[in-house]
């Protein structure tokens, strides 16, 4: 399969090979997930430091600011500087910013890494209007298919999430970090700097549906979201407010979908798709 951009699980700056004993006392070399801080800042106003592997910082700056409602749609970026030796991003807007009061707002949610949500967040979906998009079944496990095969970080060394920008039943960007919001966040300020649409697309997360991760989806205009993990309750309460088709647990020829349920066309044979055995002890599992 081909995306435009895929997992680099080879990558020597991503891992690192770190030497221990197993359960019977044998020695063993496991490749192990890197960490890096990273440093954002818009123009001359440090934001955040985030944790993540290293990979694409320009994309993960513009994605996490613009997710943040710190960099608007109509802001003309004029340029994005990374410097290696300090491990900082800065983002240059022709527009003057200064969000000293929002930063003072900032909580901490449930996510990993750079899981940071800002208390005026939500007043940001209150003009989303997500598109129609026809979500079908046979797309939905196609895409699974090739994603949960793909070779990547995640199968390489684990201790990662990744998630990936779909169209019908193509994956076309696959981004891996050791949060979720990250790996999302690097696929918004790819689509921003690429002038990508929104409309017609989908996003896998590896990772469960929280919150955040519905709020990110919205904004960024992608009107369906999909998940092999679970749920949250306040992540379904905002999908459904917002019109997004949110699709969890999905394993095999199994899944649920708790909101926009409307947009699911079932068009696929389900007697041809392999499945994947009940996890024994879930009640209500799909």
């Amino acid at each position: 399969m081909t995306y435009l951009i895929g997992p680099t699980p080879h990558d020597t700056r991503l891992t690192r090979t770190v030497t221990g004993h197993d359960h019977e006392g044998r020695e063993v070399a496991l490749p192990v997930v890197e960490e890096r801080p990273l440093t954002i800042w818009l123009n001359s106003q440090q934001i955040v430091t985030a944790m993540t592997i290293g990979d694409h910082p320009e994309w993960l700056a513009v994605g996490y600011l613009a997710n943040q409602g710190m960099l608007l749609p109509e802001d003309e970026i004029t340029a994005v500087e990374f410097d290696d030796e300090v491990e900082a991003v800065v983002v240059r807007t022709a527009r003057e910013t200064d969000y000293e009061a929002k930063l003072a707002r900032a909580t901490r949610t449930s996510g990993c890494a750079v899981g940071t949500v800002f208390g005026d967040m939500m007043e940001g979906l209150e003009d989303v209007r997500l598109p129609d998009l026809t979500v079908r079944t046979s797309e939905l496990y196609a895409l699974a298919k090739q994603i949960n095969t793909t070779p990547s970080l995640y199968l390489e060394a684990g201790a990662i999430h990744g998630t990936v920008l779909c169209q019908g039943d193509q994956p076309l960007v696959y981004m891996e970090d050791v949060g979720r919001h990250n790996a999302v966040d690097k696929i918004a300020g790819w689509m921003r700097m690429e002038g990508i649409a929104a409309s017609d697309k989908l996003l896998y997360t590896t990772g469960r549906l929280t919150s955040e991760m519905v709020i990110k989806t919205a904004l960024m205009g992608i009107p369906a979201l999909a998940s092999r993990s679970g749920f949250t309750a306040w992540g379904v309460e905002i999908a459904n407010r917002v019109g997004l088709t949110l699709i969890g647990r999905l394993r095999g020829r199994r899944f649920v979908c708790l909101a926009g349920e409307a947009r699911l066309e079932r068009d696929a044979d389900l007697s041809a798709v392999p499945d994947e055995p009940r996890k024994a002890g879930r009640k209500g599992s799909a």
